[in-house]
């Protein structure tokens, strides 16, 4: 019979183990497939949502068994793909041609003006853009990015101190940044990254993703105490994960692509 030592060392460790792997979909294109092995999980499962495809395996599940599933299902990783592909005529950002940019869950006018520095401004009557005559392709996406960058600290600003009461600390730091399938995370350190695209949506779920993140300051997992801790703070959270579901993709799809040098 084993030790109690032997027992409590060969228990299955807490911990989410996260790393991807490479699917080759039958029309050739290459799939990255987020893999997280989870002690919680009882069967192995792939899903796919607006941050892209996941599998999941329990702990002592293998590597291989957990490739098989995925060539097994990839007829149906094709088909759901394709459902939660990203709006691809979302418009690029071109001068004089773009006459809308995304803010804050609207599409607001764009003026745009000749002028000695990029620079682009909010005024009452939409987004005015200024740029020298020639300005760079570079220079106008770095422009925006700055732009969309001081738009989304001014909401993280005003939000911020109202939820500050009853955590241990505030952030180390705050980053803003371009993020493939996260919209936000929380450091060991205390750094809080938050995806940029969040300031193109809709205010409250930029908040939602913002309150749900510091409550990793309480709780660093998603047990069910870290959901209390957010529904005291936001009780509408469940309506803000649903408009990710629905939207997610295809806003971090119209930065991109607004953002894209190419």
């Amino acid at each position: 019979m084993p030790s109690l030592l032997q027992r409590l060392t060969t228990r299955m460790p807490r911990s989410v183990e996260r790393d991807t792997v490479t699917l080759q979909l039958e029309d050739g294109r290459d799939l990255e497939v987020q893999r997280v092995r989870d002690p919680r999980a009882k069967r192995l499962k792939l899903s796919v949502d607006e941050r892209g495809a996941r599998l999941t395996l329990p702990w002592r599940a293998s590597l291989v068994s957990g490739e098989r599933f995925l060539l097994q299902h990839r007829d149906w990783l094709a088909e759901q793909l394709a459902r939660h592909a990203p709006d691809d005529e979302a418009p690029a950002f071109v001068p004089g041609a773009t006459t809308h940019l995304p803010l804050r869950g609207e599409d607001i006018p764009l003026h745009w003006h000749e002028g000695r520095f990029a620079r682009i401004e909010r005024q009452d009557d939409g987004i005015h853009v200024h740029l020298p005559a020639r300005a760079s392709d570079a220079t106008l996406r770095r422009t925006l990015r700055a732009f969309y960058e001081a738009e989304a600290r001014a909401d993280v600003g005003r939000w911020l101190p109202a939820y500050l009461s009853g955590l241990p600390r505030a952030p180390r730091q705050i980053r803003l940044k371009v993020m493939s399938s996260q919209w936000g995370s929380l450091a060991p350190d205390g750094t809080l990254t938050l995806d940029l695209a969040l300031v193109l949506g809709r205010p409250s779920a930029f908040e939602y993703v913002l309150v749900h993140e510091l409550c990793h300051l309480l709780q660093a997992n998603h047990s069910p105490a870290f959901w209390r801790e957010v529904e005291a703070r936001f009780p509408s959270w469940r309506d803000e994960r649903t408009w990710f579901h629905a939207e997610g993709r295809r806003l971090k799809a119209r930065l991109h692509r607004l953002l894209a040098t190419d």
